[in-house]
């Protein structure tokens, strides 16, 4: 199997299924918007990308199976399962703000070999496959070479329906304004981990997170030569729901800092 091939393909088929996301952008309508939980929303807009991105990628590896956010197929691969966010950054869509993007990766067995995260306002397409480097839009990228915790811009995400670790989160949060360049949210985790991935970001954190939410851009991080965690510093930040990443200088003091609050 040609993975290079394939991960491009997906680079295509992203780019088309967001030509169609962007189409829709400002027509929502309050009766169009459904409610899965608390503050978490979808649209027809997510279910019928993620239809389109189904269909398309069965094509590409007709064995494969699906772990889809919206559920669109139940498929399930013997080896290879293709982890899908249709559109991660819902709110932000719904309120046509940026960012929101496309988030894919591809399963095999238990490893992950493949990611693509587009990010559609900015038509910037994040890409990686097994033993390659990372790319955006055909240039190689990497994560920064920022040697200190507070010479770093982080980026995190707000929890919007688990408040059980909100005091701890807050209490980081205060760690990381008082001891880094700064903090940001952007509404999407697959943008911040790609963001980590081509140096714009030194690092992230965030809990609550769902595999399609980070399976894709997780992988290109460490293609693009950074470090990835759960917050105990364990390899569990794909179904443990929470996450650290950054370049290896910084990693380990922002890691630690995380350590110290969250666990």
């Amino acid at each position: 199997m040609n993975l290079e091939n394939i991960t491009k393909e997906v680079c295509l088929l992203t780019k088309e299924v967001g030509t169609y996301i962007l189409s829709e952008k400002g027509k929502l309508t309050k009766g169009t918007i459904e409610v899965k939980g608390l503050n978490d929303f979808v649209t027809h807009v997510d279910k019928t990308a993620e239809k389109l991105l189904v269909d398309g990628l069965a094509k590409l590896i007709p064995e494969s199976g699906f772990v889809a956010e919206e559920n669109t197929s139940s498929k399930k691969g013997t080896h290879y399962n293709w982890i899908i966010d249709p559109l991660d950054g819902t709110t932000n869509f719904i309120h046509s703000l940026p960012c929101f993007c496309i988030s894919i990766a591809l399963m095999r067995d238990t490893k992950l070999v493949a990611g693509v995260v587009h990010e559609l306002n900015f038509d910037e397409c994040f890409y990686a496959w097994e033993n390659s480097a990372a790319y955006m839009n055909d240039t190689i990228i990497s994560v920064t070479k920022t040697a200190n915790l507070k010479d770093a811009l982080l980026a995190t995400g707000f929890p919007y329906y688990d408040y059980s670790r909100l005091n701890e989160y807050m209490e980081l949060f205060k760690y990381f304004m008082k001891h880094t360049h700064g903090i940001r949210r952007l509404g999407s985790a697959a943008a911040d981990l790609a963001y980590v991935a081509c140096g714009r970001l030194d690092g992230f954190y965030e809990y609550c997170l769902k595999p399609w939410d980070v399976a894709a851009g997780a992988f290109i991080v460490q293609q693009a030569g950074g470090k990835v965690s759960d917050f105990s510093g364990g390899e569990n930040y794909l179904y443990g729901q929470e996450i650290v990443c950054g370049n290896t200088a910084v990693f380990d003091e922002l890691l630690n800092a995380v350590k110290t609050h969250m666990t």
